[in-house]
């Protein structure tokens, strides 16, 4: 594979919110800052769970090179996986060494043990072959009375950028709010899309108040709801919002919310990557037409 020069940083602020614009002129790519830092992130990046757990299957990792390298060239960064994701830290290692990429990735990973989380995270660490983490995070709150200070420590001690928590699919939302409302966290993952909308009584809110930046898992629901809309034509109103797909309408009412940092969704299709990148490029639905994205999905 060709390795291709990324996108550059630095310019101008978009007229919506705290977006702003990065790349070249005919890639205007959408970021939000990261709270604890100001940092920016480009509002769609790259998950891993299934997808990227092929084993030593030398074809499908191949194919997920080709899906790490449409994303980069679409200016992607974060890139989320976990100990728990099978094959997938690897995968995505061989890759990064491959592409030359290991600089440009924002790596997110997670603790997901009861036991030894600092060798776990060493053992992961060599498995996407980086110096250190960008992000670590507490997987589904396993444990998270020991790995939390783990983590922490770790920041302290310069070994990881910025630590988190995640929960999935609506999982222990109260117990994740006492800890958003009392650890010093950097970043939350929760599952957020247009059906799936708890988050925005309590969780996302308060993200913003408390200025902790936010990753959306599930958003297509495992491609379930890719599936629901397959053979549906696209209303005339998504082309207010330059969407040629369902994925990227889907992605867009995410990532217009503006306590959204990233979205996370994940393909093993390298032309999906491409469009779903495509999602953090042009406008971004207002309020109005939010309403009208999840009320045509509640219908399905």
């Amino acid at each position: 594979m060709q390795r291709r020069t990324f996108l550059q940083q630095g310019m101008a602020w978009a007229a919506a919110g705290s977006l702003h614009l990065d790349g070249h002129a005919q890639q205007q790519l959408l970021t939000r800052p990261i709270p604890s830092s100001g940092e920016r992130l480009p509002l769609v990046g790259l998950g891993s769970w299934i997808t990227f757990n092929v084993g030593r299957d030398r074809q499908a990792r191949e194919r997920c090179a080709q899906v790490m390298q449409r994303f980069f060239e679409g200016g992607g960064r974060l890139i989320d996986s976990s100990p728990m994701y099978g094959s997938s830290q690897d995968v995505i290692g061989e890759a990064l060494e491959r592409l030359g990429a290991g600089r440009r990735v924002f790596s997110a990973d997670k603790v997901w043990t009861s036991s030894d989380g600092a060798a776990q995270v060493e053992q992961s660490r060599r498995r996407w072959r980086v110096e250190r983490f960008d992000l670590l995070q507490v997987h589904n709150l396993l444990a998270w009375q020991e790995q939390l200070p783990l983590l922490q420590s770790m920041k302290a001690q310069g070994r990881v950028r910025y630590v988190g928590i995640t929960t999935s699919e609506g999982r222990r939302h109260r117990e994740f709010e006492q800890l958003m409302r009392t650890q010093p966290l950097d970043f939350v993952q929760l599952t957020y899309n247009p059906v799936d909308r708890e988050a925005e009584q309590g969780l996302l809110p308060l993200a913003r108040e408390r200025g902790i930046a936010v990753l959306a898992n599930r958003p297509f629901r495992q491609g379930e709801l890719i599936d629901a809309l397959r053979g549906q034509a696209l209303p005339a109103w998504a082309a207010e919002i330059e969407c040629r797909s369902w994925a990227q309408v889907l992605l867009k009412f995410i990532v217009s919310h503006p306590a959204i940092t990233c979205a996370i969704p994940a393909t093993s299709n390298p032309a999906h990557a491409s469009e779903n990148m495509a999602a953090a490029r042009g406008p971004l639905p207002d309020e109005a037409l939010r309403q009208r994205i999840a009320a045509h999905l509640a219908k399905l």
